[in-house]
């Protein structure tokens, strides 16, 4: 890959002709209209969210130096951004007066500073790399040089591999904070939107897992309607079977579970009564296991991880069961006593035995000492839910 050092241009060269685009959150055109601030293997601008725009901004009014950027040469009258747009966008919507630093104690627009601050500011010299090469080996430099800083995650590092077509359609509808959508969206999904949290969740709903196989088989692709339909397919069924929205909703894994129970038929009122049932249970140690519970019929109790008895209440059962049993010549564990002759005395040890309830807490029973016994580990096992 060839790489031209370039020291003649300033911010306000690349301040000649902003484009801040709001509504996406992106940084568009600079250089007066030549530069492509925010290529679809870039992430969206998060400098905005950590504050880090401000400190950009007070680096160069201490002319403290901004570090490397890079450039890929498109043609000769067209660059892309292919490392630091998030500097130059903070730089473009401080001069443009999309926010405030601290200047001698007040909070300070561009157009509020002094005016020759200003003119400082607008010809403060960037170091900047023009690279040009095919794009395999632009996107193998930019996997590279993204590796300090603020890391790309997993799915801003698959919109860069995959970047086309359908990448730029899929984050016009998943990456845009002011969809107005994403606050139904936000009870099931966590994460930031600006950080493709949605659009990753919406991709692996739809792939089953297989993001990037999904990526590459679509990547030239002019529409998201499958992805779309998809998407929105698992949420109405989420809404529909669980009509109250809790907050340990967000961040379960909701498109596994629509493949799997989606045609089972549910009662949402039964099934909203059972949820708060739950979640106000102080046994329920797993609160977020609670949906996936009732959805399987409320069979499988180690997705709520019942809150089990601490040792002290452990030993006091093993002491009070060991004391009677010895009177009685019989095992301590109350199922080997029934068992074959072998164990039928056996006196086990604490470290052999498990605490369990003697009424399941599925059938009312609580975590008490009075509801608690210690079994030999082998029938603690068979017991089950019985």
């Amino acid at each position: 890959m060839k790489t031209v050092l370039r020291t003649n241009i300033t911010i306000g060269d690349i301040c000649e002709g902003f484009v801040y685009n709001e509504l996406e959150g992106k940084g568009l055109f600079g250089l007066s209209g030549k530069l492509i601030i925010q290529p679809e293997y870039q992430r969206n601008y998060i400098y905005q969210e950590s504050k880090r725009d401000v400190a950009v901004i007070e680096s160069i009014l201490k002319e403290y130096p901004l570090g490397l950027i890079y450039f890929v040469k498109v043609n000769k009258n067209k660059f892309e951004v292919l490392d630091g747009q998030q500097r130059i966008t903070s730089f473009g919507r401080f001069v443009s007066n999309k926010f405030a630093v601290k200047y001698k104690g007040n909070e300070q627009i561009f157009d509020s500073l002094p005016k020759e601050l200003q003119k400082r500011i607008l010809k403060h010299p960037l170091t900047i790399y023009e690279c040009e090469g095919e794009e395999p080996e632009i996107k193998s430099w930019f996997q590279t040089i993204n590796i300090v800083g603020v890391p790309l995650n997993e799915q801003e590092l698959n919109n860069a591999i995959y970047s086309g077509p359908f990448v730029t359609c899929a984050k016009e509808e998943f990456s845009n904070s002011q969809n107005s959508n994403i606050q139904k969206w936000s009870a099931y999904i966590s994460g930031s939107v600006n950080r493709q949290a949605y659009l990753m969740r919406a991709l692996d709903w739809v792939s089953k897992g297989n993001i990037e196989d999904y990526m590459a088989r679509h990547r030239t692709d002019t529409n998201i309607k499958a992805l779309k339909n998809y998407f929105n397919s698992v949420i109405d069924w989420v809404s529909t079977v669980f009509p109250e929205v809790h907050n340990e909703m967000r961040g379960i894994a909701w498109g596994r579970l629509y493949e799997k129970y989606m045609k089972q038929p549910y009662n949402p009122k039964k099934i909203e009564e059972k949820v708060i049932q739950l979640l106000s249970d102080d046994y329920v140690f797993r609160r977020s296991g609670v949906f996936e519970y009732i959805l399987g019929g409320c069979s499988d109790h180690r997705l709520l991880e019942i809150r089990v008895f601490d040792e002290p209440t452990k030993r006091s059962a093993y002491a009070r069961q060991t004391i009677t049993a010895k009177k009685k010549g019989v095992s301590n564990c109350s199922h080997c006593v029934l068992g074959p002759k072998a164990n039928k005395k056996k006196i086990w040890a604490l470290a052999e035995m498990d605490a369990d309830h003697v009424t399941a807490w599925s059938k009312g029973g609580v975590t008490n000492r009075s509801n608690c016994e210690v079994l030999c580990r082998t029938h603690n096992q068979a017991k089950g839910n019985r």
